[in-house]
């Protein structure tokens, strides 16, 4: 990764330092892995000397952007609200800059089908996979509609919510006897599953960041899991283990980078995005899924990835909140 971001003195407007609202908390199922990103990032900015603090999304948020006026807003929420585009229509309407993708690409990249659709027409490999409703289920009867589904998709399968992060409600099915099961647990968290056949091989992260001179990857974070890498396994130490960079040749990181790299500009991404991937035993890397509003606690992807580049995270980041402070959206 090339270095192009700018020294710690140089986050500053008119020789006051950059004032950077970040926003964390929220209603969704993540709050805590949100409170938690949202103070390492107001961390990392001030350790490279910008005026950063958090605020929970309330009823008087819109009053205090009005009497406040931060330099950016960083949307650290997760969850349908969160990532969805909503915050950043509402921070639009109130003419604040914010950090990271709009609202137009942030609703693309919430649904995965449509992400995967997207990718797949340009050219992206992404496992097969249906879109499933909670109400056609009712309406065509479960069991003859799950019967299909393993006879067309096979085993093993993996069950996901349509829209949804931190790996809940996900499940991973080798028996079709579990199959219901993981339908069951999926609807406890969205209305619509995504049901695509598991792709063995290397589990990945690219990170895509833009420090000014265009979008750039990361190195590569390579997961390693005992059992599912749900969520008690991506934020609770012990569980998982990760490999950044990782051990991989360089054609193989190449193909992973490129993905990345498509992801985020096909689906119209800005700032930072993290691109879930499975590198196959064939070498071919498989599009899983990207999110707009990565998680920044202390085993989280991103932050791994960057600290692995050899640039401060503050200086990383400190480009980040610059580059939403000065985008123009329209």
């Amino acid at each position: 990764m090339t270095d192009t971001t700018a020294s710690p003195r140089e986050f500053a407007i008119d020789s006051r330092p950059l004032d950077v609202l970040i926003l964390a908390g929220g209603l969704s199922h993540e709050r805590e892995i949100s409170v938690r990103s949202g103070r390492r990032v107001a961390e990392a900015l001030i350790s490279v000397g910008m005026s950063a603090h958090v605020r929970d999304i309330d009823p008087g948020l819109l009053g205090y952007l009005e009497t406040a006026r931060p330099d950016v807003v960083w949307p650290l929420l997760h969850g349908s609200t969160g990532e969805d585009g909503s915050v950043r229509d509402l921070l639009a309407l109130a003419g604040v800059n914010y950090v990271g993708t709009d609202a137009p690409g942030s609703r693309i990249a919430w649904s995965k089908p449509v992400a995967k659709t997207l990718l797949r027409r340009s050219g992206a490999h992404t496992p097969a996979f249906a879109t499933l409703p909670q109400s056609l289920f009712r309406q065509a009867g479960a069991r003859p509609v799950l019967d299909t589904v393993l006879r067309q998709l096979g085993l093993p399968l993996v069950v996901k919510p349509a829209k949804g992060g931190s790996a809940l409600g996900v499940s991973m099915v080798t028996d079709a006897e579990d199959l219901p099961q993981a339908m069951v647990t999926c609807f406890s968290y969205g209305d619509t599953a995504l049901i695509e056949r598991a792709v063995s091989g290397t589990e990945l992260a690219l990170s895509v960041v833009d420090l000014g001179e265009g979008p750039v990857t990361l190195p590569a974070v390579e997961v390693v899991t005992q059992g599912a890498y749900d969520y008690d396994a991506r934020y609770n130490p012990g569980r998982t283990r990760y490999f950044v960079p990782a051990r991989l040749d360089p054609s193989q990181i190449a193909a992973a980078e490129e993905l990345a790299l498509l992801a985020h500009r096909r689906l119209g991404l800005q700032h930072l995005s993290r691109t879930d991937m499975i590198l196959g035993e064939d070498g071919e890397a498989w599009f899983l899924e990207v999110n707009v509003a990565p998680g920044m606690t202390e085993t989280s992807l991103l932050p791994q990835a960057a600290q692995a580049s050899g640039l401060p995270l503050g200086e990383i980041y400190g480009e980040i909140a610059r580059q939403g402070a000065s985008t123009i959206r329209h």
